[in-house]
């Protein structure tokens, strides 16, 4: 009988001199498998990805793939979200510690009494939720398209959105609507200092501010746009201004580089000590782990089917008023 230490041992050696994106990409053929990975993992990641992507493109990648196994290099419930796409498929994620602070500031038995004090209140929940939040949703929704979901629904409709305050904030704002709102934030979103954003300003007069609406109202204040880590992106790319001072998670930075590289980005300084924007979730997975992950086919995401098929009926609400809304 095998000592449980020695399997251990094997199942996470790695050889030193192993070109680990060479036998990825091997692993990939071989299993036939796609990594997912968003645009907050480290660049070795996005680099070896099959498609990087927000939370709305990245599930509905997740629901278009023909793929036997995906790979998803971001947190867990993003490979909640394509397991309950993909109930056939093997869903791995390189590392079932990533979670996520916003996700985890909505516990679902009190989320539950919330909406119960709320009755007739539709539920529209950001994408950033467990898979017990989206099923007691009505939509699910990403910064990507949630501005234009809740403006496609009645003026008069009452609405809970949920769990992020900030994102539900700036949507109540530039829609005219009063949502209630579950008092949900992103640790990351939420530590941006606007009197150092400022004084960048000042130093950098011709910068634009471009922030993420998961920051709070006084960073969107400041801001010269406002978008999902697509839309800041694209924003970069086709806006002639060439500084930018970039108020989100500081992985996306790797691939705005990539789309323009002769421009100037700068990471938007937070009030720590450390003067580091970096999601502490995301990072945990790394090349070294998603071979690992891809190798050995664990760890694996596993749904009870009652809870996935009902975490599944918002998901397809959004997924089909995206395509009817032409959000891509």
């Amino acid at each position: 009988m095998k000592n449980i230490n020695e399997v251990i041992v094997k199942e996470n050696y790695i050889d030193p001199v192993m070109d680990l994106f060479s036998e990825i990409n091997k692993l990939k053929k071989e299993k036939n498998a796609i990594i997912l990975a968003h645009y907050y993992q480290e660049p070795d990641i996005q680099d070896i990805a099959d498609y990087v992507g927000d939370s709305l493109g990245l599930a509905q990648k997740a629901e278009a793939t023909d793929a036997d196994i995906i790979v998803f290099a971001g947190v867990h419930f993003m490979a909640e979200t394509a397991k309950i796409l993909n109930p056939g498929k093997k869903v791995l994620l390189p590392d079932l510690k990533a979670g996520c602070s916003l996700s985890d500031s909505c516990p679902p038995d009190l989320f539950k009494r919330f909406i119960d004090k709320h009755s007739g209140h539709l539920v529209i929940s950001y994408v950033n939720c467990s898979a017990a939040i989206k099923a007691l949703s009505d939509i699910i929704c990403t910064s990507s398209n949630a501005r234009a979901i809740v403006e496609s629904l009645p003026q008069e409709q009452k609405i809970i959105f949920a769990p992020d305050k900030n994102l539900g904030g700036y949507i109540n704002r530039v829609s005219g609507r009063n949502m209630v709102l579950w008092n949900g934030a992103c640790m990351v979103h939420e530590i941006f200092s606007v009197s150092k954003i400022i004084k960048l300003k000042e130093r950098y007069p011709d910068s634009k501010v471009i922030a993420h609406p998961e920051c709070e109202e006084s960073v969107l204040n400041i801001a010269d746009f406002i978008g999902s880590t697509t839309q800041l992106l694209h924003f970069i790319s086709k806006n002639p201004s060439q500084i930018f001072i970039v108020a989100t998670e500081s992985g996306i930075l790797h691939k705005m580089q990539q789309s323009a590289p002769e421009k100037t980005l700068i990471a938007a300084p937070p009030d720590n000590a450390c003067a580091c924007n970096d999601c502490p979730h995301m990072k945990l997975n790394t090349l070294e782990k998603l071979y690992l992950c891809l190798r050995n086919e664990n760890p694996e995401i596993l749904l009870n089917e009652g809870l996935r098929l009902a975490a599944k009926i918002p998901i397809d609400r959004m997924l089909t008023l995206s395509k009817e809304l032409n959000i891509i």
